[in-house]
């Protein structure tokens, strides 16, 4: 799928806000941003969205053209994708402890394994805790292709339907009885990934409908601005609800409130027709194209800069902030045109020389 203007606004959008909620949470940065930064965390939300859909789209389009699907071709995209960063930044989670942004940290196994999101003790290790969306992120590559094929040979859209309103109704089940019975809402609510489907699924609605039904995604981009506007709105009616972030009504409603309207804005930013999809915002691109070395890296940037302005408390304010902003960017190029940037090159090099071996070996069998 081709680079979208709307779609890197949006991951631009959700990347800088869950930096905003963390510098907030580390560095104090506070005002005038904090009644912004205090959701922040709902850009891990719209990544989950633009992950269900751009990964969701890509696996069911040639599904849907009756291609088979390559499950191995497909984990070693991700594999190259995901893992070289990821495994970069733990190493230096793992090799300087005073980098740290709190100096307790969940055993190296957990982050390796991906089960982090499900034995994480938060109140006592909290560095590199950010990475428990990057679990979910994992189970979902690991089961939701193997769904999509047999959802795919079997083409019942009641079954699609069916399993899209067993997804939500378990959901809302789960969060429910956590909210009741459990006394930690982030271990028990939050970071699980029973209870975070929401949004990649919502993404994954999108793309089923993209994919097996045009003449809906067709009508649905005549009226893209609708759908933004509609989003917007939901996202607002969110927000509102989420103000008592702990409460029942959030804990199970909140979540997939808040998928419906991000998704909604996503299907906008998905084509050109809308102002979301038009807009070019400068700048845009380049933090949508980082913005996973960004999620990595930035808290060790925010510790850094917190640390040393402990000893120049002059510096505050707007100063401040820059130097956090400077600080982050520098980290997430780094890791970005060092680590992950590299490994892509190869991966692309990679797929083309099995293209061309593919190619070689059918003409020899011709």
């Amino acid at each position: 799928m081709q680079r979208l203007p709307g779609l890197d606004l949006l991951r631009a959008i959700a990347i800088v806000w869950v930096m905003l909620f963390h510098s907030w949470m580390i560095g104090g940065v506070g005002a005038p941003f904090q009644p912004v930064a205090d959701y922040g965390w709902m850009g891990v939300d719209l990544f989950f969205v633009l992950s269900g859909y751009l990964i969701g789209y890509q696996l069911l389009e040639p599904l849907g053209r009756g291609e088979p699907l390559r499950l191995g071709g497909f984990y070693l995209r991700r594999a190259f994708r995901i893992l070289p960063a990821f495994l970069a930044v733990l190493a230096v989670y793992l090799l300087f402890p005073a980098w740290r942004e709190a100096p307790g940290m969940q055993p190296a196994w957990q982050f390796l394994t991906f089960t982090l999101n499900l034995l994480i003790d938060y109140q006592h290790n909290q560095a590199f805790s950010h990475a428990w969306s990057l679990c979910v992120e994992e189970h979902f590559y690991l089961l939701f292709p193997l769904l999509a094929w047999w959802l795919a040979r079997r083409r019942s859209q009641a079954l699609v339907i069916g399993s899209a309103v067993f997804v939500v109704a378990a959901g809302l089940l789960l969060r429910g009885h956590a909210s009741l019975h459990d006394k930690s809402w982030l271990e028990s609510i939050y970071y699980p990934t029973w209870t975070r489907l929401d949004g990649l699924l919502a993404g994954v609605l999108l793309a089923t409908i993209q994919a097996y039904r045009p003449d809906w995604w067709a009508a649905g981009q005549r009226r893209a601005n609708a759908l933004a506007g509609t989003g917007l709105l939901l996202v607002a009616a969110a927000i509102w609800l989420f103000r008592d972030k702990t409460g029942f009504n959030a804990s199970v409603f909140g979540f997939p409130l808040l998928a419906l309207g991000l998704s909604l804005l996503v299907a906008a930013g998905a084509g050109n027709t809308s102002w979301l999809g038009r807009w070019r915002l400068p700048g845009a691109g380049w933090i949508a194209t980082v913005s996973y070395s960004l999620y990595l890296s930035h808290k060790l940037a925010i510790h850094a800069v917190h640390e040393a302005l402990s000893r120049w408390p002059a510096v505050h304010g707007p100063a401040a902030f820059a130097l956090y902003a400077l600080a982050i960017a520098a980290t997430g190029a780094l890791l970005h045109y060092g680590i992950e940037r590299p490994f892509l090159r190869l991966r692309t090099q990679l797929a083309r020389a099995g293209s061309r071996r593919l190619a070689e070996a059918q003409a020899a069998s011709a």
